[in-house]
């Protein structure tokens, strides 16, 4: 079955203490629903962009290794889910319920299909 990556964005001076009990409760309530049909593939939080470390191929081909997101922007994912559905309609159904649950925006992408070995 096809894989979708449903990203939740956060802004970059996002404050993860605006999460309150009723939020927490509405994802949790998301993720039972989603394990009970068996869309759910994995899902994870993320730290702040802040803590991430971006890596470069350089022109002497060393890799530099810097602080922070490999991009500059005004926001990051935050969360994700990889879930599994029959077509992007059905994973369109969970990215709604997810901008509910997490009141935030969120990306819905394909994961490349890859041809069999």
């Amino acid at each position: 079955m096809p894989q979708y990556l449903v990203a939740i964005h956060h802004p970059d001076n996002y404050d993860p203490s605006t999460e309150d009990d009723t939020m927490m409760r509405d994802i949790d309530v998301l993720n039972e629903e989603m394990i009970a049909v068996g869309a759910r593939f994995f899902a994870g939080g993320l730290e702040s962009a802040t803590k991430a470390k971006s890596l470069r191929k350089q022109s002497n081909g060393t890799v530099l290794v810097t602080d922070g997101p490999y991009l500059e922007a005004k926001e990051h994912i935050g969360g994700f889910w990889i879930l599994e559905a029959p077509d992007m309609d059905k994973a369109l159904e969970w990215g709604r319920k997810a901008v509910v649950a997490c009141r935030a925006p969120v990306e819905v992408r394909a994961f490349l299909e890859m041809p069999p070995d």
